[in-house]
């Protein structure tokens, strides 16, 4: 389960048996949500948030959060799904600790 992000108490990771779309998943306490990130002929068209099955999905305030982090980091989670569930590479965790 490689952790990619830590903001602020929500954390953003992958679980080590995914599957496609490309996606995240937010943290937050019990809470959890996911953003699938939609690509076409190579370029992320979308971000679409989901919520977990089982789950009780993130509130509205951390969902911004967690919005705004993928948005930003896009282009990275597409690297890390890669290095990770392509290449087998270990993912390191990066604390942002400035507001997104």
């Amino acid at each position: 389960m490689p952790k990619l992000y830590e903001y602020f108490g929500l954390i953003v990771l992958f679980y080590s048996n995914e599957h496609e779309p490309i996606h995240v998943h937010g943290k937050y306490n019990s809470q959890e949500s996911k953003a699938e990130i939609i690509i076409e002929n190579g370029i992320i068209v979308a971000i679409v948030m989901k919520e977990v099955r089982g789950k009780t999905p993130l509130d509205s305030r951390t969902m911004k959060k967690f919005q705004r982090l993928v948005e930003i980091y896009k282009e990275d989670i597409v690297t890390k799904w890669i290095d990770f569930f392509v290449y087998n590479r270990e993912i390191s965790t990066e604390t942002i600790t400035q507001k997104l």
